[in-house]
């Protein structure tokens, strides 16, 4: 197939740039470059190497993007960084007709919050109230299935949940730096907050594991029009995720379990809590991927959550350039931590 990306090469799309081209696939990119060098997959018993073919070109300069677009039709197409509105109708006046196919990169915390139903599937109504970044998927399926609708924009929306790879170990919450500064905190002894109790579910996907399901549903005609949820059947605690974490890192868990209400107002607008739990991973999931099943049969994810994150925790510890410090979080953290001490010591001395 004749495909085109818009991105490519992040977290979720970088695996399935890779496995389209190890499948022979005629993969063109649309971005700056910034992150292709490397992209590239032996074809097997060929010797020959299947690099993508890149357009160079910011997406925004939509004129620019135009011309580079012309003359040429894809079988499928996607964008992996359309974050509004805004940005699928550029997506639809620079493809329109063009393609047989277009793939919205949705998300599940789209899904209302707080549930009606323990298990989720796309018929679960979508809205939610706590975060604007979801608020805006949701406005870009309705704009999208609308086309659909009315004029057979051959539109398909996928819905991932938290999907990681080796290079960020996923975590509740944490600064703007990443992940690093609480494993650094794992490893200097210091206590890590746990939102809640630390019993809700949650799921967590390998993009390694993410990728045969996005790419079994390019080019299949029982997609169109639909949104699939892409992820892992298994579910684990926030316990349990962080208590494979600090096994990973050889070290004992300090964790410190505060409410999602207190994180939020102790946030101070500097991480989003609000969105981000109370909108997101405060929230125990359990998805039902039948859909997907029927859609993309043999579809089963190889790599366990546990396996996953043991695997990116030792990536992270090998490669220096992945450890972003964050002092200020770092702090944050330190001054919480504090103030639930001080709220249980006050309470002891009465």
């Amino acid at each position: 197939m004749k495909i085109l990306f818009i991105g490519g090469t992040g977290t979720i799309s970088m695996a399935i740039s890779r496995r389209l081209l190890e499948q022979g696939h005629e993969l063109y990119l649309i971005n700056r470059g910034n992150r292709n060098a490397g992209l590239a997959a032996q074809l097997p018993g060929t010797g020959e190497w299947n690099r993508p073919k890149e357009i160079l070109v910011d997406i925004n300069d939509e004129e620019k993007a135009a011309k580079l677009l012309e003359g040429l039709e894809f079988d499928a197409a996607a964008d992996f960084i359309a974050f509004r509105k805004e940005h699928l109708e550029r997506d639809y006046r620079l493809l329109r007709g063009k393609t047989k196919q277009f793939v919205y990169i949705s998300s599940a915390s789209a899904y209302q919050k707080p549930l009606a139903d323990y298990l989720i599937t796309e018929s679960t109504p979508l809205a939610n109230p706590y975060w604007q970044y979801s608020r805006d998927k949701i406005e870009g399926e309705d704009y999208l299935m609308k086309l659909y609708r009315e004029e057979g924009f051959p539109v398909t929306i996928v819905r991932p949940s938290h999907t990681f790879d080796e290079r960020s170990v996923p975590l509740g919450l944490h600064g703007a730096g990443g992940s690093w500064q609480v494993l650094k905190r794992m490893l200097e002894g210091k206590p890590v907050i746990i939102h809640g109790d630390g019993t809700s579910l949650w799921t967590m996907t390998h993009n390694s594991d993410f990728a045969p399901g996005f790419t079994g549903l390019l080019g299949n005609p029982h997609a169109l029009g639909q949104a699939v949820q892409i992820m892992s059947p298994e579910s684990m605690t926030w316990n349990q995720i962080y208590q494979v974490i600090a096994d990973a890192l050889g070290v004992k868990l300090n964790a410190v379990h505060i409410s999602t209400e207190f994180l939020v107002a102790a946030d101070g607008g500097r991480y989003d809590f609000n969105g981000s739990l109370l909108g997101d991973k405060a929230n125990t999931v359990v998805f039902d991927i039948s859909k997907l099943k029927r859609l993309v049969p043999g579809f089963a994810p190889e790599k366990s959550m546990e396996q996953g994150l043991r695997e990116t925790v030792q990536n992270v510890l090998k490669h220096p350039e992945l450890q972003r410090e964050d002092p200020e979080f770092d702090a944050w953290c330190d001054r919480v931590i504090a103030a639930r001490q001080m709220a249980l010591d006050s309470l002891k001395q009465e």
